[in-house]
C-alpha cells in the first residue's frame, strides 16, 4: 500500500493506454470529478491543520494475481469483482486498473481508494460576522491585517461577508481504519481468500 500525494495524476497514469504497455481493464466506482473534489478538499484540510510534510489525497493497493487468470477470466469482470469487494467492505470510492508488466510475468491490480466518504448533504458554515483571509488563505482577526499602505485589500486576500458561506464540507473525516496497523494484513487475507476461490489448480493457491 502506498500514500498518494497527487491522486489525479496517479489515476491518469494507471488508466492510460499510452502510459501502460499491457493495460487490460479500468474500473471506476464514481466519476473523475469526484477525485478532483477530493484532492481539493484534502489539500484544504491539510493546509488548515498546519501539518508538515505532504498531503495524502488517497491510498493505493497493488494486488498480485495468479498468472493463470488471464486465460481463465474476463479482465473487466475480474477487476470489477475485486474492486467492488473493497467498496462493499469499506464504503469508499475506488478507481482500479488491471495490468501486466512488460515481460508478462506479473498480473496485478492497482486499486486507488479514498479515505473519506461523500456526505449525503454538504455541511455549510455561515459567517456570523465579516471574516478576513490573508494571501496564504489563513484567517486573520481584523481587516487591517489584509490592507496595503493605501488602505486597499491586497491581492489574493479575501473578505467573506456576514451571512455568506465560509466553509463547505462535502466529505467525511478520514477513516482512521485505513491507518490502523492491522488494516493491510486484513486486506491481504481477504484478497488471498477471494483469489483462492478462483484458482483452479490447487498447487497455485
Amino acid at each position: 500500500m502506498s500514500k498518494l500525494h497527487n491522486v489525479r495524476g496517479r489515476i491518469t497514469y494507471i488508466s492510460n493506454h499510452a502510459k501502460q504497455e499491457n493495460l487490460y481493464a479500468v474500473y471506476e466506482t464514481t466519476d473523475r470529478h469526484y477525485w478532483t473534489e477530493l484532492a481539493r478538499f484534502n489539500q484544504q484540510e491539510f493546509q488548515k491543520s498546519g501539518t508538515e510534510g505532504k498531503c495524502i489525497e488517497a491510498r493505493e493497493l497493488i494486488i498480485a494475481l495468479p498468472e493463470s487468470f488471464p486465460d481463465l477470466y474476463n479482465p473487466d469482470k475480474l477487476l470489477q469483482m475485486f474492486t467492488n469487494r473493497f467498496k462493499e467492505k469499506y464504503g469508499v470510492e475506488c478507481v482500479s486498473a488491471l495490468h501486466h508488466n512488460k515481460r508478462k510475468t506479473n498480473y496485478h491490480i492497482h486499486l486507488i481508494f479514498s479515505e473519506r466518504e461523500l456526505l449525503p448533504e454538504p455541511i455549510e458554515k455561515i459567517a456570523t460576522r465579516n471574516m478576513f483571509y490573508n494571501e496564504q488563505g489563513k484567517h486573520v482577526r481584523t481587516k487591517k491585517e489584509i490592507l496595503d499602505e493605501e488602505g486597499n485589500i491586497r491581492k489574493r486576500c479575501k473578505v467573506i461577508h456576514k451571512g455568506e458561506v465560509y466553509e463547505r464540507q462535502i466529505f467525511s473525516i478520514k477513516d482512521k481504519h485505513f491507518k490502523a496497523e492491522n488494516f493491510l494484513d486484513t486486506v491481504k487475507q481477504d484478497y488471498t481468500n477471494l483469489t483462492n476461490q478462483y484458482v483452479r489448480d490447487k498447487s497455485q493457491r
